[in-house]
């Protein structure tokens, strides 16, 4: 577990998955990539680490993700075939702001 700060950049342990974060809680997280925790991007990922069997739903460039309660987001910035989670729950893809009417 950790505090997370927006800015920082972060990958997987066990895929090619590259994140940044956009907005963090201010209480500490358990955020994983593929079932194994993520890792400072200049950090070296671990020997022998395979993507988790029910985290293999990958991650796809340029979205943003969030949990449930909306005070995590993470944006991609590399793909891969792990999925992100926070304590055993998964990220979703954060959907796009409706546009106002012009009416």
């Amino acid at each position: 577990m950790a505090i997370l700060k927006a800015g920082t950049r972060l990958k997987s342990a066990v895929c090619s998955t590259e994140i940044m974060v956009v907005a963090a809680p201010k209480d500490e997280v358990e955020l994983t990539c593929g079932g194994a925790a993520v890792i400072e991007l200049g950090a070296d990922a671990p020997a022998g680490g395979s993507v988790a069997d029910d985290a293999k739903e990958g991650t796809q460039i340029g979205k943003r993700y969030t949990n449930e309660a909306g005070d995590l987001e993470v944006l991609c910035t590399k793909p891969g075939e792990g999925s992100l989670a926070v304590g055993g729950t998964t990220l979703t893809i954060k959907g796009a702001k409706p546009l106002p009417s012009s009416d």
